[in-house]
């Protein structure tokens, strides 16, 4: 069940989510044409312990028995999320999603973005820019009275008429002493159904939206999750507080 966070509690993921933002920030800047993932791993882990806090993915396990190796998830083109930095270095044409995550005074803080590595089509720039409008359109509904399925009609309706596939087995979560806390926040959903939300409650909304279909796999490592056909994924993600007045994001810079 989503449990309505205390005052004192909204101020320690406020503040995790100020220190992500920060470091969201630096790794924007770093992600050209060039940087391997292993790269920006490590740029990542350093900004992530400066500020007194502990990478959130490293060693994580999802359900499974492989922990997760690094302290990034970074995910080329077809890769939805969940992939593991490499050596393998950015290209001019790569679209690279960078999912984050870090724990300050216990709390947690979770991002993701993504980004085209020089120049791409217009049908990638336009994935680009609707998948990242989805999720501020879901943040916008998202107020006291509100229900989580207007959260997902939100996105859905909103990307539906671009064609695009919306990443059904992958979504959002509840978030706060744990990376993923109840209740799951689907892309998708009918309006006026599900919980009702309510000040003090902690989201992380991330739709992930790809340009062909909303099937996936898992590789072989065990986490990379990849479209069916191939076709080239997005993801956006920020962390938030429902506040009396709407939603709060607790993971954009301030």
């Amino acid at each position: 069940m989503l449990r309505a966070k205390a005052p004192w509690e909204i101020a320690m993921m406020r503040a995790a989510g100020q220190r992500l933002a920060e470091v969201q920030a630096i790794l924007q800047e770093r992600a050209v044409e060039g940087i391997t993932g292993l790269e920006l791993d490590t740029i990542a882990e350093e900004a992530i312990l400066a500020r007194e806090s502990i990478p959130a993915f490293k060693g994580y396990k999802a359900g499974g028995d492989i922990a997760f190796p690094a302290t990034l998830c970074i995910s080329y083109n077809e890769e939805i999320v969940h992939g593991i930095p490499s050596e393998r270095p950015f290209k001019a044409g790569d679209v690279i999603s960078i999912d984050m995550g870090l724990i300050h005074n216990g709390y947690f803080a979770d991002r993701a973005f993504t980004v085209a590595i020089g120049e791409v089509d217009e049908q990638v720039k336009t994935l680009l820019a609707v998948t990242e409008e989805s999720l501020y359109k879901a943040v916008s509904c998202a107020r006291p009275g509100a229900r989580l399925g207007d959260v997902g009609n939100a996105v859905e309706s909103f990307v539906d008429p671009y064609g695009f596939g919306i990443i059904r087995d992958y979504v959002g979560h509840g978030i706060g002493r744990a990376l993923h806390e109840p209740p799951s926040v689907p892309n998708y959903g009918k309006p006026g159904t599900g919980i009702l939300l309510k000040p003090g409650m902690c989201l992380a909304f991330e739709p992930m939206i790809t340009l062909g279909t909303h099937k996936t796999r898992v590789l072989a490592d065990g986490w990379t999750v990849v479209t069916t056909d191939g076709s080239i994924a997005a993801h956006f993600e920020h962390t938030l507080v429902i506040t009396h007045s709407g939603a709060e994001i607790l993971t954009e810079l301030r």
